[in-house]
């Protein structure tokens, strides 16, 4: 039987949120799969399939730490095959990378065809220049490997088939690292691949696909398989959405057993929605998104994760009404959040009266006016019981206003209206 461990999309060095704690997650997490799922499953070899790195180029800091992970796994005799993703691949124009890097110092072994005349051909690996393109084990597997190819993929797949079909015969089981993503795993994303368009690598002999690129866990005919990222990049990555993480994987001549595990070091994520109604007011709401946020403190949901409120609904006010920084901040230190990001799609509540008419006659310019005003103060939460008194005063400054009347006289006038405010007025029949 052979164990091994299949990760991707461990992108080292991330930082959307400009956060080194955050940062250091990806690091963190990559530590704790290999001690719990490398050498401590005693795994025969580990899978990178891409994307170790987030960048082309890196930081001092993030080769380090990879430095570091692979050390541990050479320190306990688990060799490691791993092929370039689109973050770490080789920049255009140059001859090497991150990845290239690490494999010339042995600490791990990237394959990948060389180009051809024809297309990419395969040579074995060779520890003696750090090169090749498929490696035969000791444990009965032959590991093949690939490179990104973009929205080449598909013509690709079918010379590399040609390239496999052509290799000496080999062991039992062949595996192939391939960083390209299966149509249907995620929405809005171009260039997946069709099944029909990786099939050539199945007739080829390729008993394990073992891809990368997509962030969830998939698997696909019992022979195509993808662990999803290791961590997060983004809230909607979260594990309850998109299960992913690492597969131990066990292969023998009853089959394949891919397992996915989840339970190792990982940045906790919560997602609150609140629903925001069209009587409130903007101090109500925001009353309201902090006493959800308290709440979900309270149940210990929210300390050192990373938390989006969502606010959704309608409102009776303008979204101007709402310092949407001012509630992002209160809310961020009442969470003991690591991140906190508010994102805001409620609706302004829209109000219409039916179309004006009467008598046959088409109704005067003044009219259609006095009713926009009238329409667009009902759907305020605030000015709503003052809506027929403000609609005509509004009517009445616009008239002052091209009278050319004096700006102290303007600035009065509005100051009565906005005093009536403070009255209290019987609610009109303005309709629903």
């Amino acid at each position: 039987m052979v164990r091994f461990l299949h990760l991707s999309d461990v992108h080292l060095g991330f930082n959307r949120y400009g956060s080194s704690e955050r940062t250091k997650d990806f690091y963190l997490a990559l530590d704790d799969v290999i001690e719990r799922y490398a050498i401590a499953a005693q795994v025969d070899f580990v899978l990178i399939a891409g994307d170790l790195f987030e960048d082309r180029q890196i930081l001092p800091a993030t080769l380090n730490q990879a430095k570091l992970c692979l050390q541990k796994l050479q320190d306990a005799a688990i060799p490691v095959f791993a092929i370039e993703g689109n973050h770490d691949n080789c920049p255009y124009g140059t001859q090497t990378s991150w990845l290239r890097y690490l494999s010339s110092w042995d600490y791990l072994v990237l394959l990948e065809p060389y180009d051809g005349e024809s297309g990419p051909e395969y040579e074995p690996w060779d520890p003696e220049i750090r090169s090749g393109g498929y490696v035969d084990l000791p444990c009965g597997v032959r590991i093949i490997g690939s490179r990104w190819y973009g929205a080449s993929a598909p013509q690709m797949i079918r010379k590399l088939a040609e390239a496999i079909a052509a290799l000496p015969p080999g062991p039992d089981k062949t595996i192939m690292m391939f960083h390209h993503g299966l149509e249907g795993q995620i929405a809005r994303y171009n260039g997946a691949l069709r099944y029909q368009e990786l099939l050539p690598l199945r007739e080829a002999g390729v008993d394990y696909l073992a891809l990368g690129h997509i962030h969830r866990h998939y698997e696909k005919e019992g022979w195509i398989f993808n662990p999803g990222s290791l961590e997060a990049n983004s809230i909607v990555e979260n594990q309850a959405q998109n299960p992913r993480g690492v597969l131990l994987v066990e292969m023998d001549e009853t089959g394949i057993r891919a397992d996915l595990r989840r339970d190792y070091y990982q940045r906790p994520i919560r997602r609150l929605i609140f629903k925001a109604e069209k009587q409130m007011t903007s101090d109500d709401l925001a009353a309201g998104a902090i006493a959800q946020i308290e709440a979900a403190a309270q149940r210990g949901e929210t300390q050192g994760a990373l938390v989006e409120m969502v606010i959704q609904g309608q409102t009776g006010f303008h979204r101007v009404d709402l310092n949407l920084k001012t509630l992002r901040d209160r809310l961020k230190t009442l969470s003991g959040a690591l991140i906190l990001l508010l994102k805001y799609e409620a609706l302004g509540t829209e109000y219409r009266t039916p179309a004006l008419a009467g008598a046959g006659n088409a109704p005067t310019r003044a009219q259609i006016e006095q009713q926009v005003f009238l329409d667009l103060l009902t759907a305020h939460s605030r000015y709503k019981a003052h809506a027929p008194h403000l609609a005509t005063g509004l009517a009445d400054l616009k008239d002052r206003v091209l009278d050319n009347q004096a700006e102290d006289t303007l600035y009065e006038f509005v100051q009565d209206l906005l005093d009536a405010l403070e009255t209290p007025q019987p609610p009109e029949s303005l309709g629903t």
